[in-house]
């Protein structure tokens, strides 16, 4: 089981991921003000279902490699930091362009809009990111089973 501190941890770094602005905020908020708050619950639960699958492929993934190479944890906790620095410098290097533009949405059905939600989550790098740099900085192999951590 993991610690609370880890959990704490975790969950405040996420959070504040999931709050800046990216594609899925984007879609989100394009979706509910087009169609109504109904539409983007729906989009919400294809992102959530997206956060769930990179979650799981990256717990199975982290797994396997820990058992496959001894110094791998290490490895993929430095990379992981690396890449983190890396993609806050591209956030606030200058020449930045602006992510929002202005236009008319088709007004779509239930499925579309769910698929939609799924596929923004899972073709979002930085939901990717979060759980393939993020997450290793957080398990402790030596604190059991990494799967259940």
């Amino acid at each position: 089981m993991p610690e609370i501190q880890n959990l704490l941890g975790f969950a405040l770094i996420a959070l504040g991921m999931v709050l800046t602005p990216g594609p899925n905020m984007i879609y989100l908020i394009s979706r509910s003000i087009c169609q109504g708050p109904g539409a983007g619950l729906i989009s919400l639960g294809g992102i959530a279902i997206g956060f769930v699958c990179y979650m799981v492929s990256a717990a199975l993934g982290i797994t396997a490699l820990l058992l496959a190479v001894p110094f791998a944890y290490d490895v993929l906790r430095f990379a992981g930091a690396l890449y983190l620095l890396y993609l806050a410098w591209q956030a606030v290097r200058p020449g930045g362009r602006s992510i929002f533009q202005v236009r008319d949405l088709p007004k779509d059905r239930p499925r579309k809009l769910f698929a939609m939600g799924l596929f923004t989550s899972l073709l979002n790098p930085k939901v990717a990111i979060l759980y393939l740099s993020l997450l290793p900085q957080f398990i402790r192999p030596e604190a059991g089973n990494v799967l259940a951590q």
